[in-house]
């Protein structure tokens, strides 16, 4: 099931070639959300044609690896538990407590390729029954059961805190989800 989504905030760049790093582009907040949708659901995002960034926020060994080593991995990591993304740096520095809470002092982005980020959004499944989308409850059941990706519209928040009317998604990965984004965020981006 793919969510009814816009994607905002397009920027030009390339994925980095082999360990490579691709400088994130800026804004200041008052110049982007002018040009921001109010309201309904919406991806907002930094993309191109070729990847889009994506947040994580996580505990420093966690995070010391994947910069060191440009891929996820090492003892701390872990492909057995829900990892979620967010595509919205002001929500995911929001979630994480402005990266206070405990295990999630450092918040990564990750250039992810646009074809596995396309693919998590074609797996994805509500976290909770959504009429308008699945028959039933029963079907949305069998749905969360078959799929290793959750979708959630949750409020946006300003730089103050304050929640937002617009909604702003994240998405849960686990199993080849997960292993698929590790593999889709390291230097090679293979498909395999």
């Amino acid at each position: 099931m793919r969510p009814a989504a816009t994607f905002e905030g397009r920027h030009a760049g390339v994925l980095p070639a082999q360990g490579g790093m691709v400088p994130l582009r800026v804004q200041p907040y008052r110049e982007q959300v002018a040009r921001w949708p109010q309201h309904g659901r919406h991806i907002l995002a930094q993309f191109d044609d070729a990847s889009v960034v994506v947040y994580q926020a996580y505990r420093p060994a966690i995070a010391r690896y994947a910069v060191e080593h440009q891929r996820f991995g090492g003892a701390d990591f872990s492909m057995g538990r829900m990892s979620w993304v967010k595509p919205n740096f002001l929500w995911m520095t929001y979630r994480c407590g402005w990266a206070t809470k405990p295990d999630q002092e450092r918040v990564l982005a990750v250039r992810m390729h646009r074809w596995a980020f396309d693919e998590v959004l074609r797996r994805a499944v509500h976290s909770s029954y959504v009429a308008e989308v699945y028959e039933t409850r029963e079907a949305w059941r069998a749905a969360v059961e078959q799929s290793d990706v959750r979708l959630q519209w949750d409020p946006d928040h300003g730089p103050g805190g304050q929640p937002l009317e617009r909604r702003v998604i994240q998405l849960g990965l686990r199993g080849e989800a997960l292993a698929m984004y590790a593999r889709a965020t390291g230097s090679s981006g293979s498909r395999t």
